[in-house]
């Protein structure tokens, strides 16, 4: 049976979760705090956090980046009444695997625990299959760009440039993807892995900042259908 840990500092709203992961079959503990859930985590087993933002002690975020640079890939759910993008882009790119705000329905936020919990283990699956069929040298290349996907560094023109987790991961699908374009959605599955509204803006604000460090000449927005990299003879236009 899968364990959840619960970060909420409101206990009526805590309870009401762990309620309803109970009666999904799932088992739980609360934290009602960032020191207190990074405590629990470090002596307990869980296999999922539902995390908010405003907790007293320690920030959500301060949480969320504690985990992650620990090593630890435990799937984090930020379930929050922060609702900017801002903040939705910080958090999915600090690590979260989700995003939701309050209000919420607790059949919502079930149906993303379990996707989230089977996600992870699918991607513990592949990722067992890929670390022994991946040549350790592996090395993406399109029109001046290259990726070193197993050190994950990136540069433009033999020039390095700095990418996020994430930056480095959408650059990933479109030079493995070169000549396709790539809708909104198939990058959000691809690369968030998630059931995010297709109404979000999350795709083209990293498309943004991608084109901001590759340049923007490099991705080609396709009206109505979505991106993919430029041709040489684009490029060669441009410059």
């Amino acid at each position: 049976m899968s364990r959840i840990l619960i970060v909420e500092d409101e206990t009526r709203i805590a309870s009401f979760i762990a309620k309803g992961l109970r009666a999904a079959g799932f088992e739980s503990e609360q934290a009602g705090s960032g020191t207190q859930a990074i405590v629990q985590l470090a002596n307990g087993s869980f296999d999922l956090v539902i995390l908010d933002l405003g907790l007293p002690q320690m920030d959500g975020f301060d949480v969320l980046e504690k985990i992650r640079s620990g090593g630890d890939e435990i799937p984090v759910i930020i379930l929050t009444a922060r609702t900017s993008v801002e903040d939705t882009v910080h958090g999915l790119s600090s690590g979260a695997q989700d995003y939701m705000s309050k209000p919420f329905r607790v059949e919502e936020l079930i149906a993303r625990v379990k996707l989230r919990l089977k996600s992870s283990d699918d991607a513990a699956g592949a990722a067992s299959i890929a670390g022994a069929e991946r040549e350790p040298s592996e090395r993406l290349e399109h029109l001046g760009v290259v990726l070193e996907v197993p050190t994950r560094q990136a540069s433009v023109e033999g020039e390095p440039v700095e990418l996020s987790a994430r930056e480095f991961a959408l650059a990933e699908v479109l030079l493995t993807h070169p000549r396709q374009v790539l809708s909104r959605d198939q990058l959000l599955a691809m690369v968030w892995d998630s059931a995010a509204e297709t109404s979000s803006n999350l795709v083209d604000v990293y498309i943004r900042y991608l084109r901001n460090k590759l340049g923007s000449q490099r991705i080609v927005t396709v009206r109505g259908a979505g991106y993919r990299l430029a041709t040489g003879e684009e490029l060669a236009r441009e410059q």
